[in-house]
């Protein structure tokens, strides 16, 4: 668990660090609620897991700097398995391919198209060891202060100062607040990621949406109680009218980053 008091605007605080800043404050309410699984994630079992996993991927190699390649679908599942190995000191590199110290993907993977030493799978695969074999009884207790973080493309490397500036940014213009219920409509796994780690900053509830059409959106707005929606354009604007609900083009999660 990160030492330092909760605060969405704290300078200072590294990347991971923001978003597990939370937790000591809440604890078991909810931060994630995957709609494709049913799962729900507390704050205190996110930080717990990021800490733990974290350790197990150091315990099977992983070194400061070395990649990983994370394959996942937006999920409880991605925020644990990119923020445990920013915590260890990797590289998150987010796809399915090239040369990397370890992998962590869903159900499968292409033996032919990466070069790894381990491959971690969230469901039984030829192949792979269990994600929850990194799971021990150690933790991480504190994460690297600076240094590169993650890649959506494997090429342009974004740094811990880089993601947790930006996270501050997006703070002051989206206003999410720990009482918000954010609906992650959104289209790809980076942009998702970028709304949990908003949300998570700021105390507030995630639920995830995988391709819900505009009626589906609406359904699981109203279901949800949820009070913010990040969703691509189209949609998006098909759902501005609603006095109940903030909407928020996805776009607007990555920009500043230029992606």
């Amino acid at each position: 668990m990160p030492g330092k008091a909760w605060g969405p605007y704290i300078d200072g605080m590294t990347w991971t660090e923001l978003v597990m800043g939370a937790a000591p404050t809440r604890g078991d309410r909810p931060a994630v609620t995957d709609v494709r699984t049913g799962e729900v994630l507390s704050y205190a079992a996110f930080a717990r897991r990021v800490t733990h996993v974290a350790a197990g991927l150091r315990r099977h190699g992983l070194r400061y700097g070395d990649r990983v390649l994370v394959d996942l679908p937006l999920g409880a599942g991605l925020a644990v398995a990119v923020h445990s190995v920013a915590w260890s000191g990797g590289v998150v590199v987010l796809g399915a391919s090239g040369a990397a110290r370890m992998m962590i993907v869903h159900r499968g993977f292409d033996a032919d198209a990466v070069d790894v030493q381990h491959v971690f799978s969230m469901e039984p695969v030829s192949g792979a060891k269990p994600f929850a074999d990194l799971i021990g009884e150690r933790t991480v207790e504190f994460g690297p202060l600076a240094g590169p973080a993650l890649s959506v493309d494997g090429e342009r490397i974004l740094h811990h100062d880089e993601l947790a500036g930006d996270l501050r940014k997006l703070a002051t213009r989206l206003l999410v607040g720990p009482d918000d219920v954010v609906l992650a409509a959104v289209s790809d796994a980076f942009k998702g990621l970028r709304v949990l780690d908003l949300a998570m900053m700021a105390g507030a509830h995630v639920v995830i949406a995988h391709e819900p059409s505009l009626i589906g959106c609406r359904v699981l707005a109203h279901e949800r109680a949820a009070t913010l929606v990040v969703a691509p354009y189209d949609l998006a604007r098909r759902l501005l009218g609603d006095p109940t609900l903030r909407v928020v083009d996805e776009r607007a999660v990555v920009s500043s980053l230029a992606l």
